[in-house]
């Protein structure tokens, strides 16, 4: 069947559209600058726990390497809850940069900056009660107790840096200069390598040494991260912002779009969460297998976020200089790049997904209900690469409403369907989770056309 004249100038114009994305080599080679640091940088993070957990594992009781997995779990999600620090300051400092409004750059840092020194201040004030609290919900050993909490204890000493280091790679990438956030996770993390094995098998001091590796680690990152936006800064006029953050009206939009990356990533949060629940209702066995199993989502975000991190600063940048054709430019080579990365990953789960769990169990019985449940595996990135595309999108445009309600919505459309699914198993949990996953992109586009237009 021919097609008719009207699809065949819609088609036509959408094949020169994304010719011109795919053949601009300018865009291509900012969005490699960009996204190939943080993809490096993401990827030093599991090594850092791969270490930590090599080390604690080589001293001579179990209750050491459960402490230390139990009380940096706990510290972990502190410091996760605080991510909305670096999305936000993302998207405002890119549109910043775009601008060449160095007062407005200098101010978004400076209230930050700020507001992760606040946040510590809560979070350390109640972070001993949570503890004490998650450690009796678990039911530990009076050991394990014991020394998670000192564990935990000494890495609070580290959180004004952790959260300093989100502000700033935040900052540093939003001002396009991802090699600056890269060396300082990098001087992070490889300090945190090298303390965690001197401090533990070198001089002994077994758990808390690997808590003190980690709270010199971070502050070293976080002074990295100052001199790095120091030195950029002085590179540029000197202007005063102190009158600018006495007022009000000056702190609501960053406010606003913290508040929003909270309440959406909470909600993200509690999908996961539920799909643990629910799978822990169909036997240990299961729970263990879709463990792996979501590790290779994992696997696949460290990729796929470098390329929605880069998507980030680009789309702040263009919206700042008002370039529309920048902006289509940089979410369809992102998309183009992310959906081929998707397709690789996808091929490898379907090909050697048998492998992939077998490097994480010996055990016969959870490899093989992951074995059966390996396609749904090799289905995820295809979906979930819209959603960390867009998502990338809407943060450099500080769009960060869209967001939350985007995912709120998701969150009621797919409660009833993952309800109706439960006849049906561990099959109907991985169909309700795959078909979040799509419904939350779903969610983003009319909010993404609109966006596009308005940049036009």
């Amino acid at each position: 069947m021919n097609q008719s004249p009207r699809n065949q100038s819609f088609l036509t114009r959408w094949q020169a559209v994304l010719l011109d994305a795919w053949q601009h080599d300018q865009t291509r080679k900012r969005l490699w600058a960009l996204a190939i640091p943080m993809i490096l940088s993401n990827l030093s993070v599991p090594m850092v726990s791969l270490v930590d957990t090599a080390v604690i594992g080589r001293l001579p009781h179990a209750y050491q390497l459960g402490a230390v997995a139990v009380g940096a779990s706990l510290y972990t999600l502190l410091v996760w809850v605080c991510g909305f620090l670096r999305m936000a300051c993302t998207g405002f400092t890119a549109q910043a940069a775009g601008q060449k409004d160095f007062a407005l750059l200098r101010l978004i840092l400076w209230q930050s900056l700020i507001l992760a020194m606040l946040l510590t201040v809560l979070l350390v004030a109640g972070a001993t009660s949570l503890t004490d609290a998650a450690l009796q919900l678990m039911n530990a050993s009076p050991d394990l107790h014991a020394t998670a909490r000192e564990y935990f204890q000494i890495r609070l000493w580290g959180l004004p840096a952790a959260l300093l280091m989100h502000v700033l790679a935040g900052w540093l990438l939003g001002v396009q200069n991802a090699r600056a956030a890269l060396w300082m996770l990098l001087a992070a993390n490889l300090t945190n390598v090298a303390l965690d094995i001197y401090f533990v098998l070198g001089l002994h001091w077994e758990v808390a040494g690997a808590a003190r590796a980690s709270v010199i680690a971070e502050w070293l990152g976080a002074i990295t991260g100052l001199f790095l936006a120091a030195r950029y800064l002085r590179a540029h006029p000197a202007v005063t912002v102190w009158g600018r953050l006495l007022s009000w009206l000056q702190w609501r939009p960053l406010l606003a779009a913290n508040r929003d990356i909270l309440l959406r990533s909470l909600a993200l949060q509690a999908v996961f969460f539920m799909v643990t629940v629910q799978g822990t209702r169909l036997g240990d066995s299961v729970v263990a297998a879709n463990a792996l199993l979501l590790n290779g989502l994992m696997l696949t975000a460290f990729a796929l976020d470098g390329l929605a991190h880069a998507l980030e600063a680009l789309t702040g940048h263009a919206l700042g200089a008002r370039d529309g054709l920048a902006l289509r430019r940089a979410l369809l080579l992102t998309l183009l790049y992310s959906l081929l990365a998707s397709l690789g990953f996808a091929l490898l789960f379907m090909l050697f997904g048998e492998y992939f769990v077998a490097l994480q169990t010996s055990m016969a019985q959870v490899r093989a209900i992951a074995k059966e449940y390996l396609p749904y595996l090799a289905l995820l990135p295809l979906i979930t690469v819209w959603s960390y595309v867009l998502d990338g999108l809407f943060i450099g445009a500080s769009k960060t409403r869209e967001m939350r309600n985007a995912m709120l919505l998701a969150v009621l459309l797919c409660a009833p369907a993952a309800w109706l699914l439960q006849p049906l198993g561990n099959h109907g949990l991985w169909l309700a989770f795959l078909g979040f996953m799509l419904v939350r992109a779903l969610c983003l586009l009319p909010a993404t056309k609109r966006l596009l237009l308005a940049a036009a």
